[in-house]
């Protein structure tokens, strides 16, 4: 596990990059933390159904790598997939209804927070049993190969993941058939409340990828740039028909496992280290330090977000809620 001395804190390197993919990320980013944000305020206040996974600081792993994609790329996410729906467009007021469990939500309020899924925008489903995302991407990977789409299909999953025979099965058939598939570990330091010290032997989980003969690299999973170089140079390679690729992307989940879960087996010293590290931050003193932004014009940006979110709570709050029998539109049966 890092410690504090190894954390990175220094502003994003911003020179030389497109300033409307730059915006648009610190956009995407806002929004996926306002939107957990106001979740946790809701589920304090309202009568909120289910449960809630956060990935507070997490965000510049789900923005950068969805960034590097196309749109008709597909993805897949865990039970902790918020950022990744937001990063790839799935609409917030869908979402926000879906967290209401109503009728028009993204999956017309029967998944809830852990199945978050929008086939349009190429979301194949966030998936709350811990690596069951890798093999459903490795198909779709296969299917685009076979179709000859020349799309990518990415696995969002967590450092615990990689300790589950289906990571080792997925990766190994994905390499044997050359597949255009890139799989991202985010590694945010615990599987749950287990260091990946405690868990894994080889605690450099990208060295994984020699075992299956593809490359595996590391990252600065709060440096939303790093992690899009990365993912970009890896949809490159699967396109051109070069196979799959293993991300593991360092960072660290500001909250604790679900919902209000205190995280006490975190020393207090190592969060708040963190938290200095805040993506969202070291990438707006990026923006400014280069002269793309200006602090207005980050703080217009600011505002839009957080109006978006609220207009997506106003809009959940006034859909209709699921009825009992409604299950039943979604069941077939053969005599």
């Amino acid at each position: 596990m890092n410690t504090a001395m190894d954390i990175r804190r220094e502003p994003v390197d911003c020179a030389g990059h497109d300033r409307t993919l730059l915006l648009r990320m610190f956009r995407k980013m806002l929004e996926a933390r306002e939107f957990e944000e106001q979740l946790y305020y809701l589920f304090l206040t309202a009568a909120m159904p289910g449960t809630m996974h956060q990935a507070v600081g997490q965000e510049a792993v789900a923005v950068g790598v969805v960034s590097a994609l196309n749109p008709d790329d597909s993805i897949t996410s865990t039970h902790r997939g918020h950022a990744h729906c937001v990063a790839k467009d799935v609409p917030l007021k869908d979402m926000m209804a879906e967290m209401f469990a109503k009728r028009e939500g993204s999956c017309r309020g029967m998944g809830g927070s852990m199945h978050l899924t929008d086939f349009n925008k190429g979301m194949l489903g966030a998936f709350a049993i811990v690596g069951s995302g890798i093999p459903i991407a490795t198909g779709a990977a296969l299917s685009a190969r076979v179709r000859g789409s020349g799309q990518v299909a990415v696995s969002f999953f967590g450092d615990g993941a990689v300790n589950e025979g289906i990571f080792h099965e997925a990766l190994n058939m994905a390499a044997l058939w050359n597949l255009p598939a890139i799989y991202i570990i985010e590694n945010n330091q615990y599987a749950l409340s287990m260091t990946v010290a405690e868990s894994s032997a080889v605690p450099d989980l990208a060295s994984r990828a020699c075992a299956y003969g593809m490359p595996g690299l590391r990252v600065d999973g709060n440096d939303v740039l790093a992690v899009y170089e990365a993912t970009r140079e890896a949809a490159k390679r699967a396109r051109a028909g070069e196979g799959p690729t293993l991300i593991e992307a360092l960072t660290y989940r500001i909250r604790g496992h679900a919902r209000f879960e205190a995280a006490g087996y975190r020393p207090s010293e190592e969060v708040e280290a963190w938290k200095n590290a805040d993506p969202i931050e070291r990438l707006a003193a990026g923006l400014l330090a280069s002269g793309i932004a200006s602090e207005d014009e980050l703080n217009v940006i600011r505002a839009e977000a957080e109006a978006a979110i609220e207009d997506a709570i106003e809009y959940a709050q006034s859909c209709a809620d699921v009825r009992a029998e409604d299950y039943l539109s979604y069941i077939t049966a053969e005599n």
